[in-house]
């Protein structure tokens, strides 16, 4: 129940919150002596929660995917002072999980075989786009650039990169709904991957090859107009659908936390943010497998 609730087990939150109790006081200093602050250390308003009670909340929250008005409720805060909490926390808790910038600054740096093959597992890679549907814009010119042909909904776009377990090693900033997978991949080019690596990819990122002469890309054969594959192209096509399996069980546990697999609500500035901070919250869970 309890993970039905947070998406982790009581150990992986104590040991999380072990990281956050350290990291938390550095963090409240900086925000406490901000230029921009007008009031003294120790005015305003202060929390009515204890630390692990704020994490908590904010991880029913991303779970469940809840109205404020609701996790207020069950944490005996009014709507307000429930958004505040959630927050003001969550810059603090992206420096306590392995996000993907983390992951994306550890495959910059890679110096020995052996930190290539703990990134890249059996040396490949896998990259995917998924979408996720947000309230139609208001703004005509908006209407259109986020409106996805495929999904038939306004929506936004964010590309991952997981290795052969599963763990998210890159994400981008999210795009409008508008754009191809391909097109964000070119937008934004490609993670830092090593030439060794072999990078797998789906039909959505035909011409990649050609574009990308230097990566070492698998993508299935497209069937010709008015053809047949061939058996050999058939086998290629299933090994490589086998293979590829395992970014789609990450975008599959990156929904379960509703935040990402319902219609979002919240404003799209705190969208990389939250989208972060749900991707190292996977990223604990299957590192610690």
């Amino acid at each position: 129940m309890f993970r039905t609730f947070t998406g982790l087990t009581p150990e992986e939150v104590d040991k999380i919150y072990a990281q956050l109790e350290q990291q938390y006081p550095i963090y409240e200093q900086k925000r406490l002596t901000q230029k921009k602050r007008k009031r003294a250390i120790g005015a305003g308003r202060t929390f009515k929660l204890s630390l692990k009670e704020r994490m908590l909340m904010l991880l029913m929250y991303y779970r469940l995917y809840i109205t404020y008005a609701l996790i207020g409720y069950l944490f005996d805060l009014d709507q307000s002072n429930a958004y505040r909490n959630i927050a003001l926390i969550e810059p603090v808790l992206k420096t306590c999980i392995p996000i993907p910038e983390k992951m994306t600054k550890r495959t910059r740096k890679i110096g020995t075989i052996e930190e290539l093959l703990e990134l890249f597992p059996e040396m490949k890679a896998f990259i995917d786009a998924t979408e996720q549907e947000i309230p139609r814009p208001k703004n005509k010119r908006r209407q259109k650039n986020y409106y996805s042909g495929k999904k038939k909904k306004h929506t936004v776009k964010t590309q991952i990169m997981v290795n052969k377990k599963g763990v998210i090693l890159h994400k981008t900033k999210y795009q409008n709904g508008k754009k191809h997978d391909y097109h964000v991949f070119k937008k934004k080019g490609p993670p830092p991957i090593p030439p060794e690596v072999e990078v797998g990819v789906d039909l959505g990122y035909l011409g990649i090859e050609e574009d990308y002469p230097d990566m070492n890309v698998k993508i299935p054969v497209k069937k010709p107009k008015c053809k047949e594959l061939t058996s050999k192209e058939k086998r290629y096509n299933k090994k490589l659908r086998k293979e590829r399996v395992v970014v789609e069980h990450t975008i599959s546990r990156m929904k379960k936390f509703r935040i990402m697999g319902e219609e979002f609500r919240n404003s799209l500035t705190r969208y990389d943010r939250m989208t972060s901070i749900v991707c190292g919250l996977v990223n604990f869970t299957v590192l610690a497998e």
